[in-house]
């Protein structure tokens, strides 16, 4: 494509002479991409760019904070089922954009409008509703906030670990929130030109939601988000109005179209019936092809297969008298084998992003000049002909805001005192030892975590919240409450490298769209307050509405609580307390995860090797034929 854009320039000034003398006289700005044929820059080139102060205005918070509780619900509602969160960096630019621009639209036919809206405003808009309601995900609501409560707790393997709870309370999750998601905004803001300048990392989410901005911003851009808000809304109220026919025919567990027996009422019992929830349809259309497979494959496996027949061993390798929910039964078998396929998954995946990450980084470290200064990091970036005008003006840009650096440190150092100060009145159980190693390490984990998400678009927070599970629960033990301190320091280290993951995509997305860094940062410092407040609120609308909240078979399972509450169990206690051949099963479950990741990266990434040997036996096969 570059080729013949290339070739079909010159073909035009060649025939259009007046257009070679112009490019001439423009000199250095030579008016196309040599890229792509393609300069977006141009296109905005007369608009200009705002300061800094002036993208933060008071319509955008306006708009961000509603677009953030609408938002924390739809990520809390996942959260507490399914505990699969999709992105929401390309809706949060769509609805902000729609929004401020039916806004600016009423204001400038009532001639009342003075500030037009930039995209560098609407940059700010998707960076603070994304930074607000990824707290819903990383306050760990479905997984280890929840895992500390007393209705997980009577759930537990060991019934002395039973009355080691917290029960949830809008105060102190809002003070814990408060404390620990600032931190990561700190450890990664040195490191942005790095990321974005130096290494020029892809975020495919990031780019994917500039370019959707962009394009919204043009002429044409308006018309294409009208019909992209237009097909929302239609969707959104077809499956509202479905939600509240179900409802009107659900009495009870089990009741109307929520588990419709279309398989039989023997297969019921095994889970094999068809959900006609919207939500599940929704994730399954977002979620790539293998996932839903693996769904498939797993439930097959594991419902139809696997529980039926540990089920025959009762009262040989369980006690026949414990109930379906006790995890001395059947449900032991079924959470420490998920377990352990997650822990076979994640460590695998951990690893290779650790390693990708680690050998990007020599490579890139190595190709640099000797001069360990780019070209385009200089400042003379402008005058240089073989960059392109666009990464030119989004240079200049991006290193002329700067964020200084002392006030980085300064900002960690400060909230780092604070939190180790805090935490331990909130959670006895968590020293302040445990809280100063855990962000002694933080920083070069959020870098991990922000390289390898730029590299793959995959946010491994809660791998390294695993990993500090295991870490903090060995070393606090059972005797120390090691369950609620394991617990407390997953979050902490869940929400320190989630944030910075979730803020070098968003100045990546603000490289593109020329918005300045530091009011991306002030929009995602503000994001993260109104996401400590409005996620708590959130939560415990569901907490008290739903009593059954966290218990199985409920409508939320919040199945995510009982697996991180396991696994503390695990790091502190060991194995005594697993069911017969319990260990065994999950020994063969994590190797599985472990050779079935590798032969699948082994095919895709060299997929001519299993090519050349079905070509040759089918060449040997048609040599027989033919000899015959």
């Amino acid at each position: 494509m570059a080729e013949r854009s290339d070739r079909s320039s010159n073909d035009e000034n060649q025939m259009n002479p007046d257009s070679e003398a112009k490019e001439k006289k423009d000199g250095s700005r030579s008016g196309e991409d040599e890229s792509n044929g393609l300069s977006v820059e141009r296109i905005f080139e007369s608009q200009g760019v705002p300061s800094w102060r002036r993208q933060l205005t008071f319509r955008a918070f306006a708009v961000s904070f509603a677009l953030s509780v609408i938002f924390a619900f739809i990520v809390m509602k996942l959260n507490l089922t399914t505990g699969i969160i999709p992105s929401l960096n390309v809706s949060a630019g769509l609805l902000g954009f729609f929004f401020v621009k039916t806004w600016t639209k009423v204001l400038d036919k009532s001639g009342l409008l003075q500030v037009p809206f930039t995209r560098q405003e609407n940059t700010v808009i998707q960076t603070c509703v994304v930074a607000s309601s990824g707290i819903a995900f990383s306050g760990g609501f479905g997984s280890f906030l929840f895992a500390m409560s007393e209705r997980v707790a009577h759930q537990s393997t060991d019934p002395q670990s039973a009355h080691v709870y917290k029960n949830p309370s809008l105060l102190w999750m809002t003070g814990f929130l408060f404390v620990v998601s600032f931190l990561g905004l700190f450890a990664v803001v040195p490191l942005r030109k790095i990321m974005i300048i130096d290494f020029k990392l892809s975020y495919p989410s990031g780019t994917a939601t500039a370019h959707l901005i962009n394009s919204f911003h043009t002429p044409e851009g308006a018309k294409l988000a009208k019909k992209q808000v237009k097909a929302l809304g239609k969707f959104f109220s077809f499956s509202f109005l479905w939600g509240f026919f179900q409802w009107f025919y659900t009495a009870g567990d089990g009741c109307g179209f929520t588990e419709f027996p279309t398989l039989g009422l023997k297969a019921l019992q095994y889970k094999f019936y068809f959900n006609f929830s919207a939500t599940y349809v929704g994730v399954g259309m977002i979620c790539p092809y293998i996932i839903n497979i693996s769904l498939l494959l797993g439930g097959i496996l594991s419902w139809g297969l696997m529980w039926p027949l540990i089920e025959t061993r009762k009262g040989h390798w369980y006690p026949a008298d414990e109930s379906t929910t006790s995890m001395r039964g059947l449900q032991g078998y079924k959470v420490f084998i998920a377990i352990a396929m997650i822990l076979g998954d994640g460590l695998y995946n951990f690893f290779k992003v650790l390693g990708r990450t680690l050998s990007g980084l020599y490579h890139q470290l190595r190709d640099r000049e000797m001069s360990h200064v780019l070209p385009i990091a200089n400042g003379s970036s402008l005058e240089n002909p073989q960059v392109s005008y666009d990464d030119q003006r989004r240079t200049q840009l991006f290193l002329k805001d700067q964020i200084p650096t002392w006030l980085a440190v300064a900002g960690y150092v400060t909230i780092t005192a604070i939190s180790t100060a805090t935490l331990p009145h909130m959670f006895p159980q968590l020293k302040w030892y445990y809280i100063l190693v855990i962000y002694l390490f933080a920083p070069t984990l959020g870098f991990c975590n922000a390289y390898g998400c730029g590299l793959t678009d995959w946010s491994l927070a809660s791998t390294y919240g695993k990993l500090a599970i295991f870490v903090i629960g060995a070393w606090a033990g059972a005797s120390h409450g090691g369950i609620l301190a394991s617990l407390a320091a997953c979050g902490v280290m869940m929400n320190i490298v989630s944030t910075a993951s979730d803020l070098t995509q968003d100045f990546k997305t603000g490289y593109l769209t020329l918005a300045s860094p530091r009011s991306l940062f002030v929009s995602q410092v503000i994001g993260t307050a109104m996401g400590c407040v409005i996620s708590p609120c959130v939560f415990w609308l569901f907490y008290k509405a739903f009593k059954d909240l966290g218990l199985p078979g409920s409508e939320y399972p919040v199945p995510n609580g009982i697996v991180f509450r396991s696994m503390a169990e695990l790091g502190v206690e060991g194995v005594s307390s697993l069911p017969k051949h319990c260990l065994t099963l999950c020994y063969g479950f994590f190797a599985a995860a472990m050779i079935i990741n590798g032969f699948r990266d082994l095919v895709g990434v060299n997929p001519p090797i299993c090519m050349k040997f079905l070509s040759r036996a089918t060449n040997k096969r048609v040599d027989a034929f033919l000899g015959s």
